[in-house]
């Protein structure tokens, strides 16, 4: 009866299993995003899940037991009872290497839950036969029969509901316009391809891996952009490139990418997911070269079994895994795994990682920082859009800038153009920073290298997941109010942007860029532009400018245009060359109403001009002075003051100067601390450097 019971329980886990997608989409919206919330969330999951399988566990705990006591009450030895023990460990092993690699891929879940009750109600009935009377095992035979066939016919897994996400988004509810193409159980992943009216996106367990909008004139997401130049720029870093390896196939755009490249005799793409192989071939022909091109060949495994049990050393390895809270994923940015990467390297050969910037905060990010710097001394950050990092790392230097010439092979153009990547200043564009720029900043955290034996990520990733954390704050250093990445890096390359700014809807830097232009030929320019999508704020402040310093109306009423100015300025000066967006400060200094303005006020003036020129020692001098003399600003203006006076001094080589203001001044202004731009140059003045900073 036991075992009768184990199989109707293992049964009515379908239904069960079902109704769970809208227990948690409750459990989900019942709950903040905090550290109770997560512990809540933590003991409802594990709720649910026992809900779902101690029922039928209970009964397959009892078994054993049950039969051991059987057959020593009739008499049996040891002997018997030891066979039994073997019996049972013997069809545990096999039940899951079948269930794994027949019954899912074969079956389904849904068929192998059936197929698995099925067998335990009719070894529970072939023992009744030997028991009990015949009119009894009629009747439950004639049970489990009507309660199997109302199952099968009753209950149906809504893939809808599969993809949905709903532990991660707390929505149940798919798009109505949503069509899945593709639905298959994996041995490591229930996998779908699900065509939503702005994109084709490929899940794994409900979670999304990637996603391509297959209509040529569509809109691109930013996750077709991270793959292509996940891609490209390392061939534009390096094109010599010859041969490389791509851990996790995705949705195969990073490897159709690298095969674009006519160097390229040879690309791997390890993925451990069959299923997910299969269902990335739903996007052809946007990623035809990963399964149509002859230098590419996909295998199946997992990416430590495959570069353990093969000796090949590739010219450039993509590590483009899942994200970091998935299961096991985690050991893909260990030290130890980089270190095992480094071996399979061709002398001078890089890697590219991808990493997340959503969902995780910057303390996680640098304990992969580190963990990777341990291993390769050199890197180069790039932001492929605002939410995602692509660290490219080597052994040597990291050759800078990325290479025009890459534009020059016609397949890898085709795929930037499309992701509105038209020129090398689109490239530099993406560029954060060199080891030296951002180390200070990773180390200021204090974090330990993440390692399979401190596991830091694997610990925390789940948590910040739930929570929706964020560290999209790295990437908005490239969009501080003060160009400080290239004052503190003054041999980065700063080539124009295409000059259409496309693809700024998807990366706030191009979109900066294409204001800044505007602001500079409103307020310079004979004929001035149109304001097409200009913010309101900013065409208020550049009118008053106008007005005030240009036209010379009412010039000294500061308290009406320094703010504007200041907004002007911190829109205007990172973006533009420094010739560009001096000649707006020029023009001003030029005019007729200049010289009547007072001290304190030109001096402003003077302020913005060498931002503007990223002249670091006047800078620091003009900064430090009007700190020190207007008493009276509001915080927003003394932050831009003490910003430009820090990076100024720094990049002047006068860090001590630097952290005197900060140790003057930083107290006073409550956002400062929270502020990554001023956590790196607070790190970068530190005589010590990071650590002394995380410990400061």
């Amino acid at each position: 009866w036991v075992q009768i019971a184990m199989g109707l329980l293992a049964l009515a886990t379908l239904p069960v299993y079902d109704f769970t997608f809208s227990l948690m989409e409750a459990v989900m919206k019942g709950l903040a995003r905090s550290s109770t919330g997560y512990l809540l969330f933590n003991a409802s999951g594990q709720a649910i899940a026992a809900l779902v399988m101690l029922p039928a566990t209970f009964c397959a705990g009892m078994t054993l037991p049950l039969l051991t006591g059987a057959l020593l009450r009739r008499g049996a030895g040891e002997a018997a009872i030891g066979k039994v023990y073997a019996a049972n460990t013997l069809g545990a092993i096999a039940g899951v290497v079948l269930a794994v690699h027949v019954g899912l891929p074969l079956l389904g879940l849904k068929g192998t839950l059936l197929l698995g009750s099925l067998i335990d109600a009719a070894l529970g009935l072939a023992l009744l036969r030997v028991f009990e009377v015949k009119k009894r095992v009629a009747f439950a035979a004639v049970a489990c029969a009507v309660l199997f066939l109302a199952v099968v016919l009753a209950v149906e897994l809504d893939a809808n509901k599969m993809t949905a996400g709903v532990f991660r988004h707390g929505e149940l509810a798919a798009s109505r316009d949503a069509r899945i193409l593709f639905n298959k159980d994996g041995k490591t992943a229930t996998v779908h391809l699900v065509k939503y009216p702005e994109a084709t996106s490929l899940r794994t367990n409900g979670k999304s891996d990637g996603s391509i909008n297959l209509d040529r004139d569509g809109v691109r997401g930013t996750d077709e952009i991270t793959m292509v130049l996940t891609a490209a720029l390392p061939l534009a870093l390096k094109p010599e490139l010859k041969s490389a390896a791509v851990i996790g196939i995705g949705t195969g755009l990073t490897t159709h990418t690298l095969l674009q490249s006519l160097g390229i005799e040879r690309v791997d793409t390890v993925e451990i997911e069959a299923a997910m192989a299969e269902a990335s071939r739903g996007f052809m022909p946007r990623n035809s070269g990963a399964f149509a091109d002859p230098r590419g060949s996909i295998v199946i495994d997992d990416a430590k079994t495959f570069f353990a049990a093969h000796d090949r050393r590739y010219d450039l390895i993509v590590s483009e895994p899942s994200n970091p809270w998935v299961s096991g994923v985690s050991s893909l940015f260990t030290r130890e795994f980089y270190r095992r990467i480094r071996t399979h390297l061709e002398p001078g050969g890089l890697l590219a990682q991808w990493f997340q910037l959503y969902e995780i905060d910057a303390s996680l990010v640098a304990t992969v920082m580190r963990a990777l710097g341990e291993v390769f001394p050199h890197y180069a950050v790039f932001a492929p859009s605002d939410h995602d990092l692509l660290i490219v790392a080597g052994e040597r230097v990291v050759p800078m800038p990325p290479l025009a010439r890459v534009f020059e092979q016609p397949g890898v153009a085709k795929e930037l153009w499309t992701v509105h990547v038209l020129t090398a200043g689109d490239l530099d564009a993406r560029y954060l920073g060199s080891r030296a720029t951002l180390e200070p900043l990773f180390a200021s955290y204090g974090m330990p290298a993440n390692s399979d034996y401190a596991p830091v990520l694997d610990l925390n990733a789940a948590r910040h997941r739930f929570m929706e954390k964020s560290a999209a704050d790295v990437v908005a250093l490239l969009n501080a109010e003060v160009p400080l990445l290239e004052l503190l890096e003054p041999t980065r390359s700063r080539r124009p942007i295409n000059p259409l700014f496309q693809g700024a809807y998807a990366f706030e830097r191009v979109e900066n860029t294409r204001l800044a232009w505007y602001a500079r030929n409103f307020l310079v320019s004979p004929r001035a532009p149109q304001p097409e999508a200009v913010p309101t704020p900013l065409q208020k402040d550049l009118e008053l400018i106008k007005l005030r310093l240009l036209e010379c109306r009412a010039p000294r009423e500061h308290d009406v245009w320094l703010h504007s100015a200041l907004r002007v300025a911190a829109a205007m000066n990172p973006y533009l060359a420094p010739d560009d967006a001096a000649v707006v400060w020029k023009e001003i200094a030029a005019g007729r109403c200049f010289a009547s303005l007072q001290e304190f006020q030109r001096r402003w003036i003077a302020l913005f001009g060498a931002v503007a020129l990223r002249d670091a020692a006047r800078m620091g001098e003009l900064g430090a002075s009007l700190l020190a003399t207007q008493t009276e600003l509001r915080s927003e203006a003394r932050e831009y003051l003490l910003m430009a006076a820090m990076a100024g001094s720094i990049a002047a080589r006068k860090k001590a100067r630097a952290l005197e203001l900060w140790s003057e001044h930083a107290a006073q202004l409550s956002r400062v601390a929270s502020s990554p731009a001023f956590r790196l140059l607070r790190c970068h003045a530190e005589p010590a450097g990071g650590e002394a900073c995380a410990a400061a």
